[in-house]
């Protein structure tokens, strides 16, 4: 039998983008996000053995805010390829681009990542995780962590809207062969 995995994804904290619904660039953690980080309890589980980031300034000013300065950037854990529209608030989209991005998993008229292409990057990056045994903690992106959950439970691409990640939330894959299990969990708030 291998050695069981421990993934604990963490979500950067809050950006302007999030804030006014936009397809995010590489901005930094807004003054909600800095505070919402401060009051942010412990994170969940063991010290992990590696820690791993996306290599946007988002997740490595919210790695480095939890107090994980010794984390590596790791390319898989980019978030969504917005091409074109990144930058632009959704309503700067015509209704049927947004349709096409939000139901359609293989859209990529803005030239950027389609959903299908996301789920096999994050599909391949789990793959060389699984039987390592080692305990993995990776500050990344909502979408990264969707896309991890759909692999999980074999879901359908067309899921992948379906699942809410909020900033700050950390979810937890174990992998013991021959499959990843769920657990999700929140990041607990000082009082």
């Amino acid at each position: 039998m291998s050695a069981v995995t421990r993934l604990t994804l963490i979500t950067h904290a809050i950006t302007d983008a999030v804030q006014s619904a936009r397809f995010p660039a590489d901005e930094p953690l807004n003054s909600l996000g800095e505070r919402s980080i401060a009051g942010a309890g412990g994170l969940p589980g063991p010290a992990p053995d590696r820690i791993l980031h996306g290599p946007e300034l988002r997740t490595e000013q919210t790695a480095k805010a939890l107090g994980r300065n010794n984390g590596t950037s790791e390319p898989a854990l980019r978030d969504v390829d917005h091409g074109t529209w990144s930058g632009k608030s959704m309503s700067d989209l015509t209704p049927d681009q947004l349709t096409g991005w939000l139901t359609d998993p293989d859209y990529d008229s803005h030239g950027g990542e389609s959903i299908t292409a996301l789920l096999a990057r994050v599909h391949t990056w789990l793959d060389t995780l699984s039987g390592t045994g080692a305990r993995i903690l990776a500050i990344t992106h909502p979408a990264i962590v969707r896309a991890a959950i759909l692999h999980t439970l074999h879901a359908p691409p067309e899921s992948f809207w379906r699942i809410d990640i909020p900033p700050l939330t950390a979810t937890t894959l174990h992998h013991r062969s021959p499959a990843w299990s769920l657990r999700s969990t929140a990041l607990e708030l000082s009082r």
